[in-house]
């Protein structure tokens, strides 16, 4: 039996949980998750662990911040004056925010304060800054089909 490789398409099921136990995302119980080993589709430490397993295998794994949601950057962590948002707005702490960065791209944010003439935001991923454990089974490798037969395809 042939083991996962970079370029490989594989479909798994696993569950990701922080330090504490909590789960934070999991396939089980839902569509199995696919995606191409090297493709930049998962976090690195992810796609790292997948690497050499084969169809059938159970494995459990911690991912540290550098491999995983990246280190927590505090210069993520914005005020915004309040008289620069819609007045309609209403603002609370743990309400999903989202910040257009200098290229145009939106980023995601939460508020984590409101005070009385600005509000501050943590655009840091939620999992910035923490390792975590992922439980994952390699259920299948979908290799792409080679064919050695190069006639020409009729059409009809």
């Amino acid at each position: 039996m042939q083991a996962a490789k970079c370029g490989d398409k594989v479909k798994v099921n696993y569950t990701g949980r922080s330090e504490d136990g909590q789960v934070f995302e999991s396939s089980v119980g839902l569509a199995p998750f696919v995606f191409t080993i090297g493709a930049d589709e998962v976090i690195k430490g992810f796609e790292d662990a997948v690497v050499g397993m084969v169809p059938g295998e159970h494995k459990t794994f911690v991912v540290e911040p550098e491999d995983g949601y990246g280190m927590y950057d505090e210069e993520l962590v914005i005020e915004i004056p309040t008289d620069s948002l819609p007045e309609d707005l209403d603002l609370h702490v743990g309400m999903d925010f989202e910040v257009e960065d200098d290229d145009g791209n939106t980023i995601p944010a939460v508020v984590i304060r409101v005070m009385e003439d600005s509000v501050l935001i943590d655009a840091n991923a939620p999992l910035a800054g923490k390792r975590v454990i992922y439980e994952v089974d390699l259920l299948e490798i979908i290799r792409k089909k080679s064919s050695s037969y190069k006639g020409r395809k009729s059409v009809t």
